[in-house]
């Protein structure tokens, strides 16, 4: 069974983050540049909460909140749901249905080591499809002891 390690091997480890005290315009600016839907919110050095696009549309403009002046901390999601290094993908998608939410900050060790999302289970379920595929055009179509005989 494939553990989180092994994605983040694959995919890396960044994460991008915001300060606490941050403006929600400049986490709104930041995901926008970056293409991305999340950011790690820290302060003091540590994760405190996740704010994320769904945070910006109904904490932020879902409540007429004005994003020069809204602290990220007012809007964003806390208490995280986190994941570690020897976390399954099926116990990721399984907390992440479970919480209706869409990316796992990985922590170990009280660091914050990485993030899963749903797009990267979502990418290991293609590539094991592919995988499955191959091995059955191997075994039915490519294979000397063709089973048409």
């Amino acid at each position: 069974m494939l553990t989180v390690k092994e994605v983040l091997e694959r995919k890396g480890t960044e994460v991008e983050s915001i300060a606490h005290d941050a403006m929600a315009s400049e986490a709104v600016r930041t995901m926008n540049d970056k293409r991305i839907g999340s950011l790690v919110v820290i302060k003091e050095g540590r994760m405190i909460g996740i704010v994320t696009e769904r945070d910006v549309m109904r904490r932020l403009l879902g409540e007429g909140r004005a994003p020069e002046t809204t602290r990220v901390e007012q809007i964003m999601s806390t208490p995280v749901a986190c994941c570690r290094f020897d976390t399954t993908l099926d116990e990721c998608r399984k907390v992440m249905r479970e919480n209706r939410i869409r990316r796992l900050p990985v922590v170990e060790e009280g660091k914050l080591q990485g993030i899963i999302t749903i797009g990267d289970l979502q990418d290991h379920e293609i590539e094991d499809g592919k995988k499955t595929i191959e091995r059955f055009y191997e075994i039915f179509v490519a294979s000397p002891l063709n089973w048409r005989d």
